[in-house]
């Protein structure tokens, strides 16, 4: 069961998006609430799996309550999910500088939403990965606060250094799989353990890992480790 918290300034969208994912078999929607403080507490209270996220709301907005709810170890289980009508660049990038583990505008199909929702509750990056990548090539820099610890790398293995490369380049597990010549849930695997030991949040920061470590170019190329 995905437990879902709702969390927008309008009670129409909330209302339409609550019962959508309520009929959906497999989810749950634990609560709703209007504004990024509600967010923050009722992430706390409840500990959904999930937390579907505006980012102009009241009192707080949604890229503040995103980075103070993946700022407490205490919500850490807890992924966020932004759902919004602004859906420029500088609103993506900050929602992922802030923890957000995936970006979707208000706009999108309802199977759409819902393969959107189960793609951040396995910890995956809801962008396609070669958007993600576009972001970071044109935004990061040095200075990002997601860069991977110096000499982190030093404890991946061969093969985990392909696969960082290959979800570097935007590659999906199962592309993965395909160029590596392993199955996808070995390469599921793999992403799993190079999260761990480069104390990666989601997909996401491996592709800023990729890129700041050197393993994939800013042109979109890949450099030898």
């Amino acid at each position: 069961m995905i437990r879902v918290l709702l969390a927008d300034d309008q009670a129409l969208i909330r209302n339409a998006v609550a019962d959508l994912i309520s009929n959906e078999p497999g989810f749950e929607v634990l609560g709703q609430v209007a504004d990024g403080s509600q967010a923050v507490s009722a992430t706390r209270d409840l500990g959904p799996d999930v937390v579907v996220m505006d980012i102009r709301m009241p009192v707080m907005d949604g890229i503040q309550a995103t980075r103070e709810i993946r700022a407490d170890p205490d919500m850490d289980a807890s992924r966020i999910l932004i759902l919004t009508t602004f859906e420029e660049d500088e609103y993506v990038f900050e929602a992922l500088q802030a923890g957000a583990s995936g970006f979707v505008g208000k706009g999108t199909q309802p199977d759409a939403l819902m393969e959107a929702i189960r793609v951040v509750h396995e910890g995956e990056s809801l962008l396609s990965p070669k958007a993600t990548a576009a972001l970071i090539v044109r935004y990061l820099n040095p200075t990002t606060a997601a860069a991977i610890a110096p000499g982190a790398l030093a404890a991946l293995t061969p093969r985990e250094l392909e696969v960082l490369t290959e979800v570097g380049r935007g590659s999906s597990n199962s592309e993965i799989a395909a160029d590596l010549f392993i199955s996808v849930q070995t390469a599921k695997t793999h992403v799993s353990r190079i999260m761990t030991k480069l104390a990666a949040r989601d997909r996401t920061h491996l592709v800023i890992a990729a890129y700041e470590s050197g393993l994939v170019a800013r042109s979109g190329g890949t450099t030898q480790p």
